[in-house]
Parts: C-alpha cells; structure tokens; sequence
C-alpha cells in the first residue's frame, strides 16, 4: 500500500516547521519531539533559504524522526524528488499540480494550499491528495490575509473527498470552534514551534482534536 494511503485518511496533526520562524537545531528538536508526542505529519517550509541549506534541514528532520511518519517539503518538488521525500506541498502560484504529478509520480502526496472553494474543487479535480484551507485565523506567515468565513472552510471540508487541513493561526486556544463545524484535520506551526513545552503544545492540540480539551489551556 503507498504510504500516503495510510497516513492521509489517519492524520489529524500536521506540523509545519518553518526555517524563517526556528534555527535548524531548534526545529530538529521541535521535530523529534513533536512526533513523539502525536505530530501526524510534518512540513518543511523554507521560502528564503539556498536549495543546499533547504536539503540540509531536511535531512536533520529525517535523522531527528527517524522517518516515523511522513516528511514533505513546501513548494520545491525537485528538492523532494531530491531528497526522498513523502510529498511536496504546492502553492496557488507553484508549478502545476499536474507536472509536478509527473515528476514525483503517483506514490507521493501532493497537497494544494486553496483560499477559495473554486480552488479546491480544481485541486481535488486535478488529482491533489489533500487540501490545506486557509488562512483560517489571522497569522504571522501571511500577514497580509484577512482572517476567512468559518463556513466557507467548513462548506470546504464538508464537500471534498479528499483530506481538508485548516490553516492559518491556529492553536489550542481556537480550535473548538473549527471543531464545531465539521473541521477534523489542523495544520499548525507556531502555536508548537515557538512554545517552550513542545510535549505540552503538542498535547494540548491533540486533545483538542479529539474534542477531549480544557477550557484552561494556558496555564
């Protein structure tokens, strides 16, 4: 069975480490830890760095893992054929879905960031295997977009057959009420990456996935 067969009906978590947000041995650290404790996936995103410095961090993500759950790269599909690994996340003004299909072939995951309902009914169409949804929450990362309708990313997860991961602002603090309306699937970067307490982050998130979260989060 591919890998992502297995892992994408299953996740529920997917952490995004950022090398504009932590140091390279901060986020193998926040990695190792983060799937210890429940992370489902993780991303590495670097917008700025050398494609030599991107393939470093990513090879210390894999040693720090392990490779114990899937390991995708962002944006840069000849960094992920490259470097092995499980999938590329592809952005709205990334190279197309289906070259980069043709280049990665069918065993890896490609994931669509879509803002809009007409953008994820194309990448699901086009072949996608899940959806990030968002910006859900104001954020750091994309500073310049306005927080979205709830009932457009529910409306979103609600219709798609393929995995629909919210995105954008998103922490234990806020996701009962995505949880509230259909949302099942998070992507979160700060709210893990910039804690003090991974293990705690990371398992404040995961009970508030399972709807089994504490209204005193923060303390």
């Amino acid at each position: 069975m591919h890998l992502k067969r297995k892992w994408l009906p299953a996740g529920k978590l997917y952490l995004i480490l950022d090398r504009q947000v932590n140091t390279d041995n901060r986020l193998f650290e926040i990695a190792e830890q983060a799937v210890r404790f429940g992370a489902d996936v993780i991303q590495l995103r670097d917008k700025t760095g050398s494609a030599r410095d991107t393939l470093k961090c990513f090879e210390g993500i894999a040693r720090a893992t392990k490779r114990r759950v899937p390991l995708i790269i962002n944006d840069r599909v000849d960094l992920a054929l490259v470097a092995g690994a499980d999938g590329v996340h592809l952005g709205q003004e990334d190279i197309m879905l289906k070259d980069a299909r043709r280049i990665i072939g069918r065993q890896s995951a490609i994931g669509i960031s879509c803002q809009t309902y007409e953008q994820a009914r194309q990448a699901e169409r086009e072949g996608a295997d899940y959806i990030g949804f968002g910006s859900v929450f104001k954020t750091l990362t994309k500073p310049e977009r306005a927080p979205m309708d709830p009932a457009l990313l529910a409306r979103v997860v609600r219709d798609m057959k393929i995995p629909v991961f919210a995105i954008g602002g998103i922490n234990a603090g806020n996701m009962a009420v995505l949880r509230d309306t259909g949302v099942r699937r998070f992507a979160v970067c700060r709210a893990i990456c910039e804690a003090r307490d991974i293990k705690k982050a990371v398992s404040n998130i995961k009970k508030e996935i399972s709807g089994q979260g504490s209204l005193n989060l923060r303390g």
